[in-house]
């Protein structure tokens, strides 16, 4: 069995005070956890876990990564910034990027092997609008996503990606993905990173990532090809977020 991976994306949100409660609630309720646990919070807050979680079972990281190594690229930060403020992962191509930052997926690709090449793990948010859904475009639409990524990477590097599948559509909007509807897009992107590299398909975690709460964890991290979540709104509750990560045992 893969072991279950749960990281907390905040999005834009928190403030120094909110963060310390929110930190302390879930590091104090991870003593037997099972799962790898990991947030993701706004770069200005990354020093806040450096100061906060160093030594803790908490893992932090970013939400973006520039493509770039460094220069003229105002308001952007590089993967090496990243490595200064000890962060272990770095979403890339989340929805909100491809639609409210116009990221193409050539330029998540490029993000992804930015971070691989600092050392940080990438993970690589693929997912379908309702449009798309609706249409039958799904298997299409996540297969040029994740070959996006997988064209700029070697074999090796397969291996050290994590994977995340958010249908846009079942995010905030009140409508779900049944735990078998996300099982057959996962078990696609586990076939798609077997035919780069069979070995590493196998360890390759791949998360869900539309609206995973306490009340449809268990079933949906029951299914053979969903190692984990991507968690949104219930990652700013350590209640919820600890219910998850229990889920996950």
């Amino acid at each position: 069995m893969r072991p279950k991976l749960v990281v907390g994306n905040w999005k834009m949100n928190g403030s120094r005070a909110a963060n310390a409660s929110l930190l302390a609630g879930i590091v104090a309720g991870l003593d037997n956890a099972q799962a790898t646990c990991a947030v993701c919070v706004p770069a200005p807050y990354l020093q806040q876990c450096v100061d906060t979680l160093t030594g803790s079972p908490l893992a932090w990281g970013a939400q973006d990564v520039s493509q770039h190594v460094s220069g003229a690229y105002t308001g952007e930060v590089a993967a090496s910034m990243l490595v200064d403020f000890g962060c272990q992962y770095a979403i890339v191509g989340h929805s909100e990027r491809r639609a409210y930052h116009g990221e193409t997926n050539e330029v998540v690709a490029q993000k992804a092997l930015a971070a691989l090449n600092a050392g940080i793990t990438p993970i690589v948010c693929v997912g379908e609008t309702l449009a798309q859904r609706e249409a039958g475009q799904t298997n299409v639409v996540v297969a040029e996503q994740l070959s996006a990524v997988l064209e700029v990477l070697d074999a090796d590097s397969v291996a050290r990606i994590v994977v995340a599948y958010e249908p846009v559509w079942a995010i905030g909007t009140g409508k779900t993905a049944t735990p078998e509807m996300a099982q057959e897009v996962h078990a696609q992107l586990r076939a798609q990173l077997r035919e780069c590299n069979s070995e590493a398909a196998e360890c390759v975690a791949i998360l869900y990532g539309g609206s995973m709460k306490p009340d449809n964890a268990v079933e949906l991290m029951a299914q053979e090809d969903i190692d984990g979540g991507l968690i949104g709104g219930a990652a700013l509750k350590a209640a919820d977020f600890l219910a998850i990560i229990g889920a996950a045992a």
